[in-house]
């Protein structure tokens, strides 16, 4: 296939299955690849009709019954996983450039963060492989119950488009970490990094067959995806919405579910807060990412004491960040993803105003560099907790401020959502501190720090964030069954029948 080269680095001119090992067709309907830097077509995605979906799910699943991944030793596992590892290193800047240019996540974020987090995954879930002791049990008279976990079978991932590689790969680590065969399908809009990495998986030795892609739109792609008979269990990152609709389908064949959404997460910061730092964490809890990120503070619930000089410092610094190509390495907001996603955050814009709040700074595309999806990062001022910006999810550079008055209100504010994502706590005053972990509704919750991970802590939400969560015994736990043993140490008594 011819390719197209850019800045040294090759873009597949069509981006089509990954099955056994190789891309497939080169023929069905087609979807547009687009530079969000400035809307120019870069490839094409070719769907995956039911047929192809159908073909990659048997794939895997002889895969898995043929036992050419799941039997080898954990060793030999462990050996390809850090190869896979190796491999992501090896190529950082190769695969940040495809995610960029798909994406316009700034090659800066991407260097130093999610492309090694890609490879931190796999590292992390090799190490956490050779660590898992099964269960021994021993109280019962005369018997000793083994408890070992054993590979569900084939699992469909579906990764979202705001950090397509990092999250994908999460998944993907997890679930042949502990022996299953799986099948992905990332966003229609992103798919250029993760085609890439399945071409590394199989460079690593991972066998063809046990990782297989799949491509297209929600509706035809991953409806076949989620439906097909021979998926046993289902992993998607994504939004609320869609997400309702793979409960339905996944519901229909029993299949367990995991489901990481979105979020409308409270930045809380208190009196007793070391300001500075919080207005630092607060620019990167909304603004990093392009401001895309289900774990945004996107609500910033500031103590009315400390109001005016938060918002003035806010304001000031937002106005000031570097807005540019996703390419250069100075740009701290690239554009959003496409074009419609663009046009749905802005119209929060004056839905803001309708509902009473202040423009703070922002609010318009970046004109002088059209015809790219570029936003201008932008916080409102909100009256209270009830205007609709502080209600749903606008993921994209948009931040509302929300003042209170009392601890008490602060909380009431925090849990009044229909998410319960994560959450940020500032302040310096440990009961403060203590008293916010008991009161904060969401699966996590930071103190005193912008976003961070430890794969061994599971992550997930509560509510219209989901349910399930990720993290080394979590995954173990969704992506394994138990299976229990009896085994008698001297031979037990049986009544004999039928004499």
């Amino acid at each position: 296939m011819s390719q197209s080269m850019q800045a040294g680095f090759p873009i597949r001119e069509q981006v089509t299955s990954f099955i056994e090992g190789r891309y497939t067709r080169l023929a069905g309907h087609e979807l547009p690849v687009v530079f969000p830097g400035d809307a120019r077509r870069i490839s094409t995605l070719v769907e995956a009709p039911a047929d192809e979906v159908d073909a990659a799910v048997r794939s895997a699943r002889a895969a898995f019954e043929d036992g050419r991944w799941r039997r080898q030793p954990v060793e030999a596992r462990q050996a390809v996983m850090r190869k896979v590892a190796d491999l992501v290193d090896q190529h950082r800047d190769e695969l940040a450039y495809l995610e960029c240019m798909n994406s316009g996540i700034p090659m800066r974020h991407l260097q130093k963060g999610q492309i090694p987090r890609t490879a931190y995954n796999f590292r992390f879930f090799a190490e956490f492989l050779g660590q898992h002791a099964e269960k021994l049990h021993g109280q019962t008279d005369g018997y000793l119950t083994l408890v070992l976990r054993e590979p569900v079978g084939v699992a469909a991932l579906i990764g979202p488009w705001n950090a397509p590689l990092a999250l994908t790969s999460m998944k993907i680590a997890g679930a042949i970490a502990f022996g299953n065969s799986c099948v992905c399908k990332p966003s229609e809009v992103t798919p250029l990094a993760v085609a890439r990495f399945m071409e590394l998986l199989v460079e690593a030795g991972v066998p063809p067959g046990v990782v297989n892609l799949v491509n297209g739109r929600g509706g035809v792609t991953g409806e076949a995806l989620v439906a097909h008979p021979q998926v046993d269990l289902v992993s998607f990152t994504g939004g609320t919405q869609t997400a309702r609709r793979i409960s339905a389908s996944a519901g229909e064949g029993l299949k367990p579910l995991s489901l990481e959404l979105g979020g409308k997460s409270a930045n809380i910061i208190f009196e007793s807060a070391d300001l500075d730092r919080a207005v630092d964490a607060a620019l990167v809890g909304i603004f990093s990412n392009n401001g895309q990120q289900c774990l945004a503070g996107s609500r910033i619930l500031v103590q009315r004491t400390v109001l005016e000089r938060f918002v003035e410092a806010f304001a000031q610094r937002a106005r000031k960040l570097r807005i540019g190509s996703p390419l250069d390495p100075a740009t701290e907001i690239g554009p959003l993803a496409f074009q419609a996603h663009r046009q749905r955050v802005a119209g929060y814009v004056d839905i803001a105003r309708a509902d009473g709040a202040q423009l703070l700074c922002g609010g318009a595309p970046v004109e002088a560099l059209e015809p790219g999806f570029y936003f201008q990062p932008t916080a409102v001022l909100a009256r209270d907790n009830t205007a609709r910006v502080c209600r749903e999810e606008i993921f994209g550079p948009f931040a509302t401020i929300v003042p209170f008055d009392t601890q008490d209100e602060a909380y009431a504010i925090a849990n009044d959502s229909e998410f319960g994502l994560v959450s940020y706590v500032w302040s310096d005053h440990q009961p403060t501190v203590m008293r916010a972990l008991s009161e904060i509704r969401a699966g996590m919750v930071w103190i005193n720090t912008p976003m961070t991970r430890d794969l061994r802590a599971p992550f997930g939400g509560i509510k219209a964030s989901g349910y399930g969560r990720e993290g080394g015994e979590s995954s173990m736990k969704f992506y394994t069954f138990e299976k229990t043993v009896m085994l008698p140490t001297v031979p037990p008594s049986i009544p004999r029948m039928g004499i």
